[in-house]
């Protein structure tokens, strides 16, 4: 059974999809409103796909039940790393793009994004996914278990193109870690096109533009 989700078609019949991620804590209505902003009207029809995340008790915020696509334990985000729900967030990942190839849509043609918690597992199960997808798009986010990243590549998606972008004054998800992230992806063939913006955890309006030439460069 996949994720509930929110769904957007820019027109009928699309033959692209988006499948975008939420922070930890929000959920499939939290990028809805990016819709509008960043879609160019001359693209072609496109489905998003904006699931929500489980509902799990999240250790760095007292137990509290919340969405949320794997458990934090502490401030190092990087450390001590609940392997065993991002490998099930993954897995849910995975079933939504093949819901997605059900409707129609080739693997080529789906672009994975995720804002956080929701960028670090659309990096992870892209980099993993056995057919060849359009793209990631990480946001101010990090690459997980990115010791076994290396021995867990899909050949099909050794060349997909990255979009990732980061704030300078992130307190979440500090720069240095999104940076570090980078430079692995690198240091493993991938290209990354990079982006830093002077803001904190969050999207800004440059950004959905460079976001908006990289979406259309796909679609085009």
């Amino acid at each position: 059974m996949h994720l509930p989700a929110v769904e957007l078609e820019t027109a009928p019949n699309p033959q692209h999809a988006v499948i975008w991620l939420h922070g930890l804590g929000a959920d499939g209505h939290d990028f809805e409103p990016i819709v509008p902003e960043l879609v160019d009207r001359s693209w072609p029809a496109l489905r998003f796909v904006f699931p929500h995340a489980p509902v799990r008790p999240v250790t760095i915020n007292g137990g509290m039940p919340m969405r949320a696509w794997y458990d934090i334990t502490g401030m190092e985000i990087a450390q001590r790393q609940d392997e065993a729900g991002m490998r099930a967030s993954i897995a849910q990942l995975d079933e939504l793009i093949v819901r997605e190839r059900g409707r129609g849509i080739a693997a080529k043609d789906i672009l994975l994004a995720g804002f956080s918690q929701g960028g670090a597992i659309a990096l992870a199960g892209g980099l993993r996914y056995n057919e060849t997808l359009g793209g990631i798009i990480a946001l101010s986010t990090y690459l997980p278990l990115a010791e076994k990243t290396a021995g867990e590549l899909s050949a099909a998606n050794r060349a997909i193109p990255i979009f990732q972008a980061h704030g300078s004054g992130d307190p979440i998800v500090p720069l240095p870690l999104g940076a570090m992230s980078r430079d692995r992806l690198v240091q493993l063939g991938y290209h990354i096109e990079w982006h830093s913006y002077p803001m904190a955890h969050q999207v800004c309006a440059e950004e959905i533009a460079d976001l908006r030439s990289f979406i259309g460069a796909k679609l085009s």
